[in-house]
């Protein structure tokens, strides 16, 4: 089943121009054709092809159905991308077709990158939505620097995951089902130790993702991974 993504769909009966030329040009779609559409929302549409032009292609929604949300909670990942963008698109990637609510992006003080172009990382958000057949798309938030993230308001469980020595519980042990949660990776270099004591005076727990000593890509979908099975529904 080809998944097309219009966020205004309800109002707007018209596939986005993108989608609209995928379905004109690619798929070969003509009027009375049926699609089904989410609005990243929480929605999908069932629709017929009313009308199609050289560059536009309108619908008439046939049905609406409301999904059920995939979990219990607002799960929040902010990381610090890598200084090669494919892996931190790959775990962008991966966490969404697995089930996250936000993704953020971290500019530290070990940071090997300081800007990111979040249009790119938006288009596979949305790619992989559509792949996993998802009715909600995740929030993609800009970089911002660290210490202006970490001050402002989360009603939720705050954890950041570092690798410095010392007693760190298991994110899989202490995170609280049903729950909004959040949580910080690091870069490559690790958060700076002024950066982990910055977040602990700001409501931030320190945790262990596990054992193994995990890339910053890895550590983000493993994070991503046990904040989704705590809250499955």
């Amino acid at each position: 089943m080809h998944l097309f993504y219009a966020p205004d769909i309800e109002t707007i009966h018209e596939l986005p121009t993108e989608e609209a030329q995928h379905c004109i040009r690619v798929l070969r779609q003509t009027e009375g054709d049926e699609l089904f559409i989410t609005d990243g929302k929480g929605s999908f549409y069932r629709a017929l092809i009313s009308m199609i032009t050289s560059k536009r292609c309108f619908v008439e929604i046939q049905e609406k159905n409301p999904q059920p949300p995939l979990f219990k909670a607002h799960l929040h990942i902010a990381l610090a991308p890598t200084k090669n963008m494919s892996r931190v698109e790959w775990m962008v990637e991966k966490s969404t077709e697995i089930g996250i609510s936000e993704i953020s992006f971290l500019r530290c003080r070990f940071s090997e990158r300081k800007e990111i172009k979040i249009e790119r990382i938006e288009k596979i958000v949305v790619s992989a939505m559509k792949q996993s057949l998802k009715a909600e798309k995740p929030i993609l938030n800009a970089m911002q620097k660290f210490a202006t993230f970490i001050q402002q308001p989360f009603e939720g469980q705050k954890f950041i995951a570092h690798c410095y020595e010392g007693e760190k519980p298991l994110l899989k042990d202490i995170i609280q089902p049903e729950q909004d949660a959040l949580l910080l990776v690091g870069p490559e270099g690790d958060f700076s130790e002024e950066e982990v004591a910055q977040a602990v005076a700001n409501g931030y727990v320190a945790v262990s993702l596990g054992k193994a000593r995990l890339r910053t890509e890895t550590a983000g979908l493993v994070g991503c991974h046990i904040l989704n099975l705590a809250n499955q529904n």
